[in-house]
């Protein structure tokens, strides 16, 4: 499929100012709605990877699907990297974002303002009722909050991973981690020919990757 010269430098921007190096972890979110509204939080900042994490096997599905009404289409953009096994998600997790912070309010959590998220970063939200798990707690590098006025201190878990990732572009923006510029970066450029390949074939969306529990 013939590409014109205005929509592949549409791609190259958009590969030249994702952010590699920060992402979101979703434990046993049990609404698809949920998950498709982070999935467009993430395309807006220039995150292309999520990683959804099911322990629980009310939950786990041999085909994991989300509606195109919901992601607004942003699941042809947005890879997703689907886990069963937490220390494999933490794992892989590590070897590309060093740290993982959990939304947790206790003692020790620290305000999300105070996160430096310019640096490696993956931020790990847990599910509607429960929250985080004691483990995924546990194995985190720390927690952090989202500061609030209000009453009752709890946010949808859509609109609290819209709060972060915003917060993180505030601060990717400061330090000029945006730039566009002339040409592809070679960095981008493997993520370029990815779109290409999907503009070409016409695919609707990237194929979400299943990891096996070792």
């Amino acid at each position: 499929m013939k590409i014109s010269d205005e929509r592949f430098q549409k791609y190259m921007s958009l590969a030249n100012k994702r952010q590699r190096d920060i992402t979101i972890i979703l434990e046993n979110v049990y609404d698809t709605h949920n998950l498709g509204a982070a999935m467009r939080s993430c395309d807006a900042i220039g995150i292309s990877d999520v990683y959804v994490l099911y322990t629980d096997p009310e939950l786990q599905r041999k085909e994991f699907k989300i509606g195109k009404r919901t992601t607004a289409g942003t699941k042809k953009w947005v890879q997703i990297h689907y886990f069963q096994d937490i220390d494999y998600c933490f794992e892989e997790v590590r070897k590309k974002y060093k740290r993982i912070f959990s939304t947790h309010l206790s003692d020790k959590s620290q305000e999300l303002y105070d996160l430096d998220l310019s640096k490696p970063s993956a931020l790990l939200f847990g599910n509607e009722s429960d929250g985080v798990s004691q483990e995924a707690l546990q194995k985190s590098d720390g927690n952090f909050i989202i500061p609030q006025m209000g009453m009752v201190e709890s946010l949808n878990i859509s609109v609290a991973c819209a709060v972060s990732l915003f917060e993180a572009m505030r601060q990717r923006i400061s330090k000029n981690m945006y730039s566009d510029p002339e040409g592809v970066k070679e960095s981008a450029r493997p993520l370029l020919d990815q779109y290409m390949e999907l503009h070409k074939s016409r695919k609707s969306q990237m194929p979400v990757i299943r990891y096996r529990k070792k």
